[in-house]
């Protein structure tokens, strides 16, 4: 079983010689490049992880020098994606970077990246597509101004109205380009309801994609914008399966934590309540799962079914526009997947620094998981003395590096056995749901130095948010 290995089982198997074989994690060399030209930008975004407190990411670009290091992997690359923390347009050599790339990889590979938009006028579009440029994909996290100027604060809808223009223009001036225009847009509670109206706007602005990534909370102050669940997609199902069945047998399973640890003599009624809730608890831990009660009890329905309504529009909208849609899930998937590491991916950072993915390329903290204290004495919708208290807790995330260009070359340290012995340990996925938890937060987590987790696992994958589903991107 895939990431549910159960609740103490520690076993490791051993990965088959066709595992490697099959896989381009194993390949002789990356078959994507993430590289990172910039750190500055000239936004300050909350979805951005640069608005992380106490974040180690230093002001810089990327240089020609550092850029022609990764020459030798572009002949085997099937994509490049010029992406960072930083808006790349603000890198005077992008165009010579797309150029350089173009010239030596495969002709059916392409280059792109992601952009704010700001600086994307018409002799910049231009130059752009002539160079080879073949995706850009846009951040659009609103169709009303007011909300727009909000959320990309300095910024405005205009600023896109003449982006797409310019890259139209573009795209008419270069007819034989195959410059594709996206757009990304990351959800929360303030913008959820324009999700739909974005997607009509950008078709009408001749866009061919759009990204949709949750909203993950860098900063206290941003926590009540997050829509993720924290509840993995098999939890939830199961969790509603028992509950429709306790609705049938007249038992109210919201009244569990307070029955549970602050009655001590409890009526026959009171009784039933704990002994189905642990029932419930057994079927999921027969089933090899984790499974959050407090989690799964005090889940917000009303909530996630408004953001499942709005996504299934927004598919609806897309599908008529002929629009191509990539949307989060509504929950962590409990069968994970790391696409940059199945993919065989490589992410370089501007200072030549190589990485394995977007969740271990920078040394940041981010409000991920919580956890809920139940505390008698007071009314609430969950029924009398009992108030529901939300503490969530600050995860540090470290960069893991495996070398730096300007010392080694690129092949060398995608060929590293310390390098190719991480993919291989993420590969077998066996690895704790961690949101899915009630240990949660543990030592292992809340460490500033991730060592092993309780799975004795070196890899800090157990909450990745890109492998739980609710994190996309370019690529």
């Amino acid at each position: 079983m895939k990431a549910e290995k159960g609740w103490c089982d520690t076993s490791r198997s051993s990965v088959q010689p066709p595992f490697r074989q099959a896989s381009p994690a194993f390949r002789p060399y990356p078959s994507k490049l993430f590289v990172e030209l910039t750190t500055h930008c000239n936004l300050a975004c909350p979805m951005c992880v640069k608005q992380s407190m106490g974040n180690e990411i230093p002001q810089g670009d990327m240089s020609r020098d550092t850029f022609r290091a990764l020459s030798p992997a572009f002949p085997f690359i099937d994509a490049l994606i010029l992406n960072g923390v930083g808006e790349s347009l603000l890198n005077p050599e992008l165009e010579e970077f797309v150029r350089i790339a173009r010239a030596a990889m495969p002709s059916e590979s392409w280059i792109g990246f992601q952009s704010n938009g700001l600086l994307l006028d018409d002799s910049r579009a231009l130059s752009l597509v002539r160079a080879g440029l073949d995706r850009i994909c846009l951040s659009l996290d609103a169709a009303c101004p007011d909300t727009f100027r909000a959320i990309r604060e300095g910024g405005e809808i205009d600023d896109l109205r003449k982006a797409f223009a310019a890259v139209r223009s573009a795209r008419q001036a270069c007819p034989e380009s195959r410059l594709q225009l996206g757009v990304e847009f990351v959800v929360m509670r303030d913008n959820l309801q324009q999700l739909p109206e974005v997607l009509r706007w950008s078709a009408a602005q001749g866009a061919d994609f759009a990204i949709v990534s949750h909203f993950l909370p860098y900063d206290f102050d941003h926590v009540s914008q997050a829509l993720f669940d924290t509840n993995s997609d098999r939890a939830v199902e199961l969790y509603h399966d028992w509950k429709r069945r306790a609705e049938t047998a007249g038992i109210d399973i919201s009244q569990y934590f307070f029955i549970n640890f602050y009655k001590f003599y409890r009526t026959d009624e009171e009784q039933r309540v704990v002994d189905f809730v642990k029932e419930m608890v057994a079927d999921a831990r027969a089933k090899g799962m984790f499974f959050h009660v407090r989690n799964l009890l005090a889940r917000d329905e009303a909530l996630a079914e408004e953001v499942a309504r709005v996504f299934a529009e927004a598919q609806a909208v897309a599908a008529e526009l002929g629009l191509s849609l990539k949307l989060p899930g509504l929950s962590p998937r409990a069968e994970r997947n790391c696409d940059f590491i199945a993919d065989g991916s490589a992410m370089v950072s501007w200072d030549g620094g190589v990485h394995p993915c977007y969740f271990l390329w920078h040394s940041y903290q981010c409000h991920f998981s919580y956890w809920r204290k139940y505390v008698p004495g007071l009314e609430t919708p969950w029924g009398s003395s009992t108030a529901l208290h939300f503490t969530y807790w600050k995860k540090s995330v470290q960069a893991k590096v495996f070398g730096t260009v300007a010392d080694r070359d690129i092949l060398d340290i995608w060929n590293d056995p310390v390098f190719l012995s991480f993919r291989e340990e993420v590969l077998l996925d066996e690895y704790p749901c961690c949101s899915n938890c009630n240990l949660v937060p543990c030592d292992h987590l809340t460490a500033d130095q991730f060592e092993k987790d309780c799975y004795d696992t070196s890899v800090p994958c157990g909450d990745c948010f890109w492998g739980l589903g609710i994190y996309n991107c370019l690529q």
